[in-house]
């Protein structure tokens, strides 16, 4: 049930992640990716799934290869009562700061979902009142839970999908291999060619900040 909006290598088996926090049917988890990375959005996803799903394979998506996720995702797609996908893009993240951008990304993915949650399970120790619907923040929820875990393995593959998207217009800095993350060829390419339209300007884009030029 699609809701892809976007505003402005070891598995584990299934006796380890949980299948429900709460006691109530329509539990969605939440996560967000690309919250360190210093261009592009972040991307959140919200996910419900179905009562006695299982998947020996699904986990924490940093804790999984890129072909695991790119196999995960459309069984995810296919199988869960209701997915959504929502980002914020760099420009909306220097105005109200990476944190509540993060939250606002997961409000409107639990906005775009065709069936209402009732309760929300957050990956991490932040969240802020979505309505009424009660909610936990889960440290490291993503490898605790498996509604989460297949939040972050949706917000993760959309986003790398998106961003592979964004370097064929700036292929300069190599976002299809590094995602906007702080990587070395990407901090080098910064110093080099300067700061693109997608890059957040109120991170620290190179190991010493300095004056850089802005593209257009």
């Amino acid at each position: 049930m699609q809701r892809y909006i976007y505003f402005g290598n070891s598995s584990r088996s299934e006796a380890m992640l949980e299948a429900k926090y709460s006691t109530c049917r329509l539990e969605a988890g939440c996560d967000e990716a690309g919250r360190g990375c210093l261009a592009g959005p972040v991307v959140a996803a919200a996910v419900i799934l179905p009562e006695g799903f299982r998947n020996e394979l699904l986990n924490d998506s940093k804790q999984l290869t890129e072909k695991q996720r790119e196999e995960l995702r459309p069984l995810i797609e296919r199988e869960a009562t209701a997915w959504a996908v929502a980002l914020v893009d760099n420009e909306e993240i220097d105005r109200v700061n990476i944190l509540k951008a993060s939250i606002l990304a997961m409000h409107r993915a639990l906005d775009a979902l065709e069936v209402r949650p009732e309760y929300i399970l957050v990956d991490g120790n932040r969240f802020l009142p979505y309505g009424e619907t009660p909610y936990a923040c889960i440290v490291k929820g993503d490898g605790k839970y498996m509604s989460i875990a297949a939040a972050s393995v949706l917000a993760k593959t959309h986003r790398d999908e998106y961003m592979r998207q964004l370097d064929k217009e700036y292929p300069a800095y190599h976002w299809a291999k590094n995602k906007g993350y702080p990587t070395r060829d990407h901090r080098e390419a910064i110093a080099v060619h300067g700061i693109s339209p997608l890059h957040r300007r109120t991170f620290q884009l190179l190991d010493r900040q300095m004056s850089l030029p802005f593209g257009d």
